[in-house]
């Protein structure tokens, strides 16, 4: 059921799991019975109160299954969230790989061919690889993207979810962080596509700004990454094991979540990603 705003309430006023499960049936018109009743806890960050209920949950009534989908978790922590540490189960949720891409477009062949390790096979179909490969490119691992373009093969339609997906991530970098650090996280998000095509072996603060110091922009960074919009790579000195004990922290990279998300941020024309030219050398 969607959160009426009395629902909030429910969570403030203490932590008795039966008054909470009592209230829940009451808002929902549902018999609630932990054999046969999962709760859905969606956007739970919204209410940080109810965050710190899974911890009584797991304590006080663990017969109830309990799942909580969570935005902005790296964000929440770091406010005044008390979170239940230790009492829930973490299943982190990323952009669909190529392969699960083949999977969503009914290339199951394909993927157990790629998985097979037989690369005689794998070459006689390199044709068909790239085609699919390329359609990943462009598309990639966004749920609403894929699942649109399940539907009707149009690019058009892709993009235009890509590009809704960006004005939305773009409110949020004002609705999550503080009001003096939106400018400078839009800076960082918008100069990915221009740091990732030049041949710098780190991320230039320079191109965000002429003369900027690292630490101006560092805590943005950081917050773009605990929201999970961004990976930080590290350079290393060398290729030696653990890679982590030779990691330069001074020489990273940003990469953006999704590739198809990149590439509608840089307006790439579909043309000269589908076709192939100089962009699969260049960029």
């Amino acid at each position: 059921m969607k959160r009426p705003p009395r629902l909030k309430s429910i969570f403030t006023k203490d932590f008795d799991i039966q008054r909470l499960i009592i209230a829940l049936q009451v808002e929902s018109g549902l018999s609630i019975k932990a054999e046969n009743t999962p709760l859905i806890f969606d956007e739970i960050q919204a209410i940080p109160e109810a965050l710190t209920t899974l911890k009584y949950f797991q304590g006080e009534a663990s017969q109830y299954q309990i799942i909580a989908a969570v935005s902005l978790l790296g964000v929440a922590m770091h406010s005044e969230i008390s979170y239940p540490v230790g009492k829930v189960e973490h299943l982190d949720l990323f952009p669909m790989s190529n392969p699960e891409f083949l999977g969503a477009i009914q290339e199951n062949r394909l993927t157990k061919v790629l998985f097979s390790g037989d690369w005689k096979l794998i070459d006689s179909l390199k044709s068909k690889f790239i085609e699919k490969l390329k359609q990943y490119y462009f598309v990639s691992g966004m749920p609403g993207a894929v699942l649109k373009f399940t539907e009707n093969y149009n690019y058009d339609d892709v993009w235009k979810i890509e590009k809704d997906l960006l004005n939305i991530y773009d409110q949020d970098f004002s609705k999550h962080s503080h009001v003096e650090m939106v400018p400078r996280i839009r800076m960082i998000w918008n100069s990915l596509p221009a740091q990732l095509a030049k041949e710098n072996k780190k991320f230039i603060y320079g191109l965000l700004k002429k003369g900027a110091p690292a630490k101006e922009y560092e805590l943005n960074i950081e917050w773009l990454e605990d929201c999970g919009q961004v990976y930080k790579i590290y350079g290393i000195l060398r290729p030696g094991m653990p890679l982590k004990a030779y990691e330069i922290q001074s020489a990273f990279k940003l990469f953006m979540v999704d590739l198809g998300l990149l590439e509608a941020l840089t307006d790439l024309d579909k043309k000269s990603l589908l076709m192939g030219n100089k962009i699969f050398t260049e960029f």
